[in-house]
């Protein structure tokens, strides 16, 4: 642990198999204004890297076991903003060349000055400092951008709560679970998230877990060595380390079987995979956003989901409403339909007739944003003038809705019974199917409310 006193000065690991060489760098810098930290070995060096996160490292060339070279390459891995300098008695125009292809901020030869080694850690101080302040002043920037051109539409408060919270949590490397209907948004709100992160100049990769067959996902997520399976005629990089130092998106989390589970739980917990076939685990730095349209708390108790990986990716919890539950969007989200699709003909925009408004306004969604998109694609193509009439929009969409759950002509004489089953899937209905919410809106246990609904059939 770093003492208060030197928390501000730069941490600098020195690297060296020679104690003799360690102790002295130590104290040298440790009178120049640094915080050393020493390594004996390249072998410790890796080691102290994660568990000190120091700003510059220095390290010898030639060591047993562990090379300078390889202490390099794990510290680039670890952080790319960090200066490697390496030190060596051997120095050869091959070496150098190797050692600036490698990343190495700078090569210095021993034996050498205590003024030139104490310079040159100096200028990587201030190189580092240099290139976090750039690296936050651009995250500032596209956070701001994306807070106002890229911003998901919406300006119903439900939605606004979800963005509030994804910009809240998109700075992190917290573990996020976007859950909602489909067709809700929730591969726009993981881009949206990981373009408000730090890794946003990295990858973002995504994959439907319930597309595959299992044997394939795991493929996908993990790789696999050549020969571990029929048609595996070569190594193949898994998606977890294509997307190293980024973000991945898994998405319909809820359809993987539980062997799936063990392995992603794994990677969650280790930080590390092992491909179909292979021995060896391989570590990786990939942030992780899973979504579902599943209620995953049901899946727990029939047994269909682990609940130690509910509560691995549950760190974060995102919940998107149906669109029937902010339908003041719906004319923001029409005229960005109407406006994309118009680019990509290359032509003016279509308008909504105020009867073609009002119809969608009145219908209830229920394949949500997706479903909305589709309606406006289907109502360009059929519309030949340049507004968009009624009798475009799928007949779902204009035809007359069926009667409500709780019909305003009651029964004269309804039952206490008819009247609670009534409204019971009233609020079921607005809460999307989702039992434990539509518990919580009535005042109940859950089991309580799975009871009744068994009682009524309706489980």
């Amino acid at each position: 642990m770093i003492a208060p006193a030197t928390a501000d000065l730069p941490r600098v690991l020195i690297v060296d198999d020679e104690s003799g060489i360690l102790d002295s760098l130590r104290i040298l810098l440790k009178s120049e204004g640094f915080a050393p930290h020493v390594a004996q070995g390249g072998r410790q060096g890796i080691e102290k890297l994660t568990e000190l996160q120091p700003d510059i490292v220095l390290t010898d060339v030639r060591m047993p076991d562990v090379t300078g070279v390889q202490v390099l390459s794990a510290a680039r891995q670890n952080d790319p903003n960090m200066p490697v300098i390496l030190m060596t008695a051997q120095a050869t125009l091959q070496s150098a060349m190797q050692a600036v292809n490698e990343g190495a901020f700078y090569y210095i030869q021993k034996p050498f000055r205590n003024d030139e080694l104490v310079a040159i850690l100096r200028r990587a101080a201030e190189h580092r400092k240099l290139r976090i302040e750039n690296q936050e002043l651009k995250q500032e920037i596209r956070r701001r951008e994306r807070n106002t051109a890229g911003r998901p539409i919406g300006r119903s408060k439900s939605w606004n709560d979800v963005l509030h919270l994804a910009e809240t949590v998109a700075p992190t490397d917290s573990t996020v679970l976007i859950t909602g209907e489909s067709g809700t948004g929730k591969e726009v709100i993981a881009r949206y998230i990981h373009e408000l992160s730090s890794r946003a100049p990295n990858n973002f990769l995504s994959i439907n877990c319930g597309a595959l067959p299992e044997s394939l996902l795991e493929s996908e997520l993990f790789g696999h060595v050549k020969g571990s399976f029929t048609g595996a005629v070569k190594d193949k990089t898994g998606l977890f380390a294509a997307a190293d130092q980024g973000t991945f998106f898994l998405d319909e989390i809820g359809e993987t079987t539980p062997s799936t589970q063990v392995k992603l739980l794994r990677v969650l917990q280790q930080r590390e995979i092992i491909p179909v076939g292979a021995t060896e685990s391989v570590p990786v730095n990939t942030r992780v956003l899973a979504a579902t349209n599943r209620e995953l708390e049901e899946e727990i108790k029939r047994g269909g989901f682990r609940a130690d990986l509910y509560y691995r990716l549950n760190v974060i919890a995102v919940h998107l409403p149906p669109l029937r539950q902010r339908a003041d969007d719906i004319p923001l989200l029409a005229e960005s339909f109407l406006n994309r699709s118009a680019l990509l003909r290359g032509e003016d925009p279509k308008v909504l007739g105020e009867d073609t408004l009002d119809a969608m306004m009145a219908y209830a969604w229920p394949g949500n944003v997706r479903e909305l998109e589709n309606a406006l694609e289907r109502a360009v193509i059929l519309s030949s003038g340049h507004v968009v009439r009624p009798e475009a929009l799928p007949e779902r969409v204009t035809s007359r809705r069926a009667e409500p759950l709780v019909s305003e002509r009651a029964p004269v004489t309804p039952t206490l019974e008819a009247i609670e089953r009534a409204y019971i899937q009233w609020v079921l209905q607005n809460e999307g199917g989702n039992k434990s919410r539509a518990a919580d809106m009535l005042g109940i246990d859950p089991s309580t409310l799975y009871r009744k609904l068994a009682r009524y059939g309706d489980a």
